[in-house]
């Protein structure tokens, strides 16, 4: 699983994601998920405002819904369009993070790359490889606990030169080392 988080809102996550389907779509069955972890009282918007409607949807657990529009602006819907097989939403409350995202793996078949949007997943589950866009002002706080485990710190959203996803038998991890660079890339 490739787990891309952020230090704010509007960093480049999604963008982040696009780029990585992209360029290993074909190569690889990649599977998308957005993880909107929901915190505070329930029924009320976390972000104090009025809100989108996504944390008053559900009153506990969590919801995870398949995305089958890639027309729209919906992170889920251009992650689709960006070639992945299939991109799901899990909105969940911190408590059963593991729970829902255990879930959402009995719909992932062997062998399928993971694109996850998200902080909070970093602190139940080890990805292969953990970006953090780090271009905000301020560091919001679930971004906090979990950047000093990221492997890669990005200000913008593009991969650096030397990033490369490699297929092994065992499946995929990244390299950033010249030698293991002239193996396949992907």
């Amino acid at each position: 699983m490739i787990q891309i988080g952020s230090t704010g809102r509007n960093s480049g996550k999604t963008t982040m994601a696009k780029k990585v389907i992209a360029e290993n779509y074909q190569r690889f069955t990649i599977y998308g998920l957005k993880i909107i972890t929901i915190s505070g009282a329930r029924g009320k918007c976390q972000r104090g405002e009025t809100g989108c409607g996504i944390c008053t949807s559900i009153d506990e657990g969590y919801e995870l819904i398949e995305e089958s529009n890639s027309v729209g602006s919906k992170d889920t819907m251009q992650l689709l369009k960006a070639g992945c097989k299939k991109v799901y939403l899990l909105k969940v409350f911190y408590d059963h993070l593991l729970e829902g995202f255990l879930t959402f793996l009995q719909y992932v078949p062997r062998d399928t790359l993971i694109v996850c949007e998200s902080n909070s997943i970093r602190e139940v589950v080890k990805p292969g490889l953990f970006v953090m866009m780090n271009n905000q002002k301020s560091v919001k706080k679930t971004a906090a606990k979990v950047i000093d485990q990221a492997d890669i710190i990005l200000e913008t959203p593009k991969l650096v030169r030397s990033f490369n996803l490699i297929k092994t038998k065992n499946g995929v991890r990244f390299s950033e080392n010249d030698v293991e660079n002239r193996r396949e890339k992907v």
